[in-house]
């Protein structure tokens, strides 16, 4: 089977648009969580969200062509120029028919459905927009990547709630490992802090509402978290076989070697609370890179901030991991950017290769009291330097989705 590497990487945050300055902030653990003050939040019981307030495509794609995309599908184009100019494929001059695009979504289009609802409703019928199924459909932003190169290979969504940019990366690599493409576009990409993908979730008691404090909001493994801080944004990377990679004398920033999934099968948005098919999910994927746990340096934790997942995955790792748990490195960057859905498992495996790129462990910042049942190294508070070789990258999803991903340098 052909060995998969990363060739290049991007993100659209609400920490920012460029890698280089996002890893930064993260690592000197700086929040984009902020409050949101348009009038129709006034009333949801969170008022606080990541959003990508610096975000733009000027320069990307043409005008017109944004005002034809959904904010999600525009972070997921943004970050895969980006990607694709970091790899250096001239992909007009590539088989295209061996050039894919898999992007992940978890709920797709939801802000442009609120839209054409309220027009349907106050306007009639005929007032709803030509354009509504293109952009609120999932497989949008894979179809205009596609689009936008000219690929021909296999292009299509993954969407498994918040593991869906993770399922998207393991698909891309089963495609390249069986020679089914040369070159994956992959990630995931996110705009669901809407007003009704707000108050959805915070109907669910899900979301934090330390809304007067919204930085200190995201607090995985912390004693005093109450709920996740809903995100927008994108991570796309670039995969290519080892060959094709080699062939073209590209710059290869790390390789992924592993990959596993199962499901709960217990509770459509509650984790099973002993972790027991999580930790199932780490083990196949340190099987399939041929690694013990002892040889993880860093996890990634999935680590939203909500009560229960916090506990489910520290006994996940547990279970996992065995004695070795209590020895790795582990934190949780959505303490800085929020919850991402469909597009965290993405960009925190990019996070996860920059980690071992520099030696340096990201923070979970705002962990000032641990929770006492999440008994891990967590790094609160203040990165720290570390010889790493290979990460571990975490994804759980509601429905019980369950995705790791092995990553090494």
């Amino acid at each position: 089977m052909q060995r998969v590497v990363i060739t290049g990487y991007g993100v659209v945050t609400p920490l920012g648009c460029n890698t280089e300055e996002v890893w930064r902030k993260v690592c000197e653990g700086k929040s984009g969580i902020g409050s949101l003050i348009f009038p129709k939040f006034e009333t949801t019981a969170s008022r606080i969200a990541g959003l990508c307030t610096d975000f733009s495509l000027d320069g990307y794609i043409p005008p017109h062509e944004v005002r034809r995309i959904e904010p999600f599908v525009q972070y997921a184009m943004r970050a895969a120029i980006d990607a694709v100019i970091m790899s250096g494929l001239d992909l007009q001059n590539e088989d295209r028919d061996r050039c894919a695009a898999i992007i992940g979504s978890g709920v797709g289009g939801l802000g442009e459905i609120e839209a054409q609802h309220d027009r349907l409703v106050l306007k009639g019928p005929s007032k709803v927009m030509p354009l509504t199924i293109p952009k609120i459909m999932p497989n949008a932003a894979a179809g205009n990547v596609s689009i936008h190169y000219g690929l021909t290979g296999p292009s299509y969504a993954v969407s498994s709630a918040c593991a869906s940019a993770t399922n998207a990366i393991a698909d891309a690599v089963v495609n390249i490992r069986h020679g089914l493409a040369d070159v994956v576009i992959t990630g995931g990409s996110e705009a669901a802090a809407t007003t009704l993908g707000m108050t959805g979730f915070a109907a669910m008691h899900a979301l934090s509402t330390r809304n007067d404090e919204p930085e200190r909001a995201s607090r995985p493994f912390d004693k005093d978290r109450d709920g996740f801080v809903l995100s927008d944004g994108s991570g796309i990377l670039i995969l290519e076989s080892l060959e094709h990679a080699r062939n073209r004398n590209a710059k290869v920033f790390g390789e992924i070697i592993g990959v596993g999934f199962t499901s709960d099968g217990t509770h459509i948005t509650q984790p099973d609370k002993e972790g027991t098919q999580a930790a199932k999910a780490i083990c196949k994927a340190l099987s399939d890179a041929k690694v013990n746990a002892e040889d993880i340096d860093y996890i990634n934790a999935h680590g939203t901030s909500t009560i229960l997942g916090d506990v489910a995955e520290t006994r996940a790792i547990h279970r996992a991991f065995g004695e070795a748990a209590k020895k790795v490195a582990v934190s949780s960057t959505k303490s800085q950017v929020g919850h991402l859905l469909g597009g965290s498992g993405a960009v925190e495996a990019i996070f996860s290769l920059l980690a071992l790129r520099d030696g340096v462990v990201p923070p979970t910042i705002n962990l000032e009291t641990p929770d006492p049942e999440c008994d891990l190294d967590y790094t609160p508070l203040t990165a720290r330097e570390k010889k790493m070789k290979i990460a571990l990258s975490n994804s759980f999803g509601f429905g019980g989705h369950n995705g790791c991903l092995v990553i090494t340098k």
